[in-house]
């Protein structure tokens, strides 16, 4: 059997939602009715049934999730942090102080020193256990929140104090899109103000699963086509339960890596979209960037259609087990952005406005800088800009 995602649409009953909009699989209400997600494992034969019912709108398998795989760095190594410097954070008078970061990713090293006096809850989805035996969300996190190791610091946003830690992805770096709808309810819930997700859904790896049950290619890419629009759908409606969330002065900013899979190195023109959840409807999504002689450009690897953009190529972060490694992807430029957000949220309260996913969102659009980057730039490359700390 497989895991399906059901998206039914119900009358709003009297009082509403009673378990509230953080419960797994409850949508929100929509002209009179509730749109409803839901997982469950069913035979073909069952789905097809199911599919056949009036209030449901649309089902499709789950879909495979992995981690946006880093590339290991290029740089020389050394204690070079960059990317602190070019997004402005090391001259900010912010630190994420009193912001609430969640990071959904394979888990986080707990003892490392970067971590040190960071309060960090964690809740484990991948049924792995927590912890991070993988190593990249320890270098997310790092990045995002890390405080100084050995004299360097490599923590965009060092003052956040409160880090949730959803392990969405096993210690294979593997999970499917349940795991990330829970962890996203689950990080609301816990009272949120940015998720950052450097992770993607695994298109070619749905394909395969079908033709390896002897489907033929194209009856495999077409069903997986299928799904990938359904979850589209469900992660849409997820986003809206974040900006709902945010009008009352609450919510999270989701952030998201745009992908790896694009290949400019090969040709200018071999590059690819921004794949699930970055291309989900109010997902701030993050193209890498780095140095390219006296300017910035895009990284090879990176997708297109990216929101924004953050230094992603050759990060210096939190190794898992101890010390600092470098790594290259929009998997490092994502954190990037996440601190950034975390620093607008304190400036935006400290200013004397209630933060939101909406004004945050908006400063990092307003401020980014397109300067940085060399005449080829376009914004197909690297979005509105460079995120700019404020």
């Amino acid at each position: 059997m497989r895991k399906y995602v059901i998206l039914r649409r119900q009358p709003t009953t009297r009082g509403g939602n009673r378990r509230g909009i953080e419960t797994f699989g409850v949508g929100h209400p929509s002209g009179g009715q509730t749109k409803q997600f839901a997982y469950e494992r069913l035979t073909d034969r069952a789905a097809a049934s199911i599919a056949a019912e009036p209030e449901v709108q649309a089902i499709a398998p789950a879909m495979p999730t992995k981690l946006i795989r880093p590339l290991k760095a290029a740089g020389s190594g050394g204690r070079d942090v960059w990317g602190l410097d070019a997004v402005g954070a090391r001259g900010s008078g912010f630190t994420g102080k009193g912001v609430t970061v969640a990071i959904l990713d394979t888990g986080i090293d707990a003892t490392h020193p970067a971590f040190a006096g960071v309060a960090i809850e964690q809740r484990d989805f991948s049924g792995d256990g927590d912890g991070d035996r993988e190593g990249h969300g320890t270098h997310c996190a790092g990045t995002i929140l890390g405080r100084d190791v050995d004299g360097t610091r490599i923590g965009v946003a060092p003052g956040v104090e409160r880090a949730l830690i959803g392990k969405v992805l096993g210690d294979q770096g593997g999970g499917d899109s349940e795991m990330i709808v829970e962890g996203i309810q689950w990080a609301l819930s816990r009272g949120a103000n940015i998720i950052s997700m450097s992770l993607g859904f695994d298109f070619p790896g749905m394909v395969k699963d079908w033709t390896d049950d002897n489907w033929p290619v194209d009856l495999a890419t077409s069903n997986a086509l299928e799904a990938y629009r359904v979850n589209l759908r469900v992660f849409d409606e997820l986003m809206g339960l974040t900006k709902a969330r945010g009008g009352l002065g609450g919510g999270a900013l989701v952030v998201a890596a745009s992908g790896n899979e694009s290949q400019r190195q090969q040709h200018p023109d071999w590059r690819i979209a921004a794949s699930l959840p970055a291309a989900a409807d109010d997902v701030v999504s993050v193209a890498a960037v780095g140095r390219h002689g006296e300017h910035l450009g895009v990284a090879d690897f990176s997708n297109s259609m990216a929101l924004i953009s953050g230094p992603g190529v050759d990060i210096l972060s939190a190794k898992a087990g101890g010390g600092l490694e470098s790594l290259s992807g929009t998997s490092m430029a994502c954190p990037h952005v996440a601190g950034v957000s975390a620093l607008w949220w304190e400036a935006i309260k400290r200013g004397g406005r209630i933060p939101t996913p909406i004004n945050v969102k908006a400063e990092l659009i307003s401020k980014a800088r397109r300067d940085v980057f060399g005449d080829a730039s376009a914004e197909i490359d690297v979005g509105q800009g460079l995120v700019t700390a404020p």
